[in-house]
């Protein structure tokens, strides 16, 4: 087992440094930090049973999500959805899920990821 998490850690970061194929030899618009590509591979690779012929298509996600959204609205998306997903405090969850910024900020990333959906297979 631990030899399977050294064998994905040394993908990743393969894939992260764009030497692992075609798809990740993108130059995405905007430059987000190492940890958060790292971070959205691996939450994309755990959606998906941590299945190595993912690795590929969830690298490329977060390239074609880079050509869409400057990293800070990426970081706001995903502070969002964080909150969101973690329950929240009663009208502190609120702000962050009916507010108009929060729709436009949650829109923005939405069009984002289904465009990274339709692009990386």
């Amino acid at each position: 087992m631990a030899l399977r998490r050294w064998a994905l850690g040394a993908a990743l970061a393969a894939a992260l440094a764009g030497t692992a194929g075609a798809q990740t030899q993108r130059h995405p618009k905007y430059d987000y930090p190492t940890a958060a590509r790292a971070d959205y591979v691996i939450g994309c690779l755990i959606d998906r049973d941590m299945k190595h012929e993912m690795l590929e298509p969830c690298a490329c996600r977060i390239d074609v999500i880079a050509d869409q959204l400057s990293y800070a609205d990426y970081d706001k998306a995903n502070t969002i959805l964080g909150v969101q997903r973690n329950g929240g405090m009663g009208r502190a969850n609120d702000l962050f899920r009916d507010t108009p910024v929060a729709q436009a900020e949650m829109a923005k990333f939405h069009r984002a990821q289904a465009e990274a959906n339709k692009v990386c297979k």
